[in-house]
């Protein structure tokens, strides 16, 4: 008989040099919520609060030798993805995650940084969609994101909607679409569509700050370690929106543009199992 492993995780992004994004917000995002962190690094970045300097995509060989190494030894119960830079990135991605199984797969589709830095290049948002969409358990794009993805112009409520059944007919089998983009709304209210046809939104007010660097990022970990834990979809969603709001609420002064989530924030579990 075996010892039960303890739960594990996998985050396969890139890495953002200042640490508030990318990799290293999934790391601190993961440990916080109790469950092991693991990665494949796809990419490198130079970056800091006010941007992105450089950025740096690794071999394909090195990243199959990654998902090879993890797959020989640990038990991932669940993994997401971030930043995946360019097409030959994104299809090593793909391949692997078809090869190895790693749980249920949160798929954030990372293309722009907070400063405006592109993160994904234009011709591999059309891989994104057609063969990793497909792959993924959840995905979780912000209105700009939803809007490449799905080809609509998001405008209110009813077109994030919209949006997130064009997600679902593309392969994904549950959407959360993040409406923090909707600068004349007074609250960032996310619209969650689930497989089976349900839906909710999840509401939270908007704080007046420029320290939300990595929200995303942040969001998609937490869920996955979540579900890592075996938790509910719909459990692991509202953990990880209350977790990004009491990151957000209770900040921390990093930096001097867009600064950093606070991670040590500890919201009150939602556990709907």
């Amino acid at each position: 008989m075996t010892e039960e492993q303890f739960p594990q995780a996998l985050s396969i992004a890139g890495s953002d040099s200042g640490g508030g994004a990318g990799m290293q917000a999934d790391l601190k995002t993961i440990q916080s919520r109790h469950v092991f962190a693991a990665t494949v690094l796809v990419a490198i970045t130079a970056q800091n609060t006010l941007g992105v300097q450089q950025s740096l995509a690794l071999p394909t060989a090195m990243i199959d030798a990654q998902f090879a190494s993890l797959a020989a030894d640990l038990q991932i119960r669940a993994c997401k993805t971030g930043m995946l830079a360019d097409v030959a990135t994104v299809k090593a991605v793909v391949n692997n995650l078809k090869r190895y199984d790693f749980g249920p797969l949160t798929v954030d589709p990372v293309m722009i940084a907070k400063g405006g830095a592109p993160l994904l290049t234009e011709d591999a948002i059309a891989v994104v969609r057609d063969e990793l969409l497909p792959l993924a358990t959840l995905v979780t794009p912000n209105l700009p994101e939803a809007e490449k993805l799905s080809g609509l112009t998001i405008t209110d409520q009813a077109a994030m909607r919209t949006a997130a059944k064009r997600l679902q007919a593309l392969g994904a089998q549950n959407v959360i679409v993040k409406g923090g983009h909707l600068t004349h709304a007074d609250s960032a209210n996310d619209y969650v569509l689930l497989a089976d046809g349900s839906d909710f939104w999840l509401p939270a007010r908007r704080v007046d700050t420029v320290r939300t660097h990595g929200t995303g990022d942040t969001l998609s970990a937490c869920i996955t370690a979540e579900l890592a834990k075996g938790r509910s979809l719909p459990s692991a969603i509202r953990t990880g929106k209350a977790y990004v709001e009491k990151a957000i609420t209770d900040g921390i002064l990093v930096g001097h543009g867009h600064g950093p989530l606070n991670h040590w924030a500890y919201p009150e579990d939602r556990d709907e199992d």
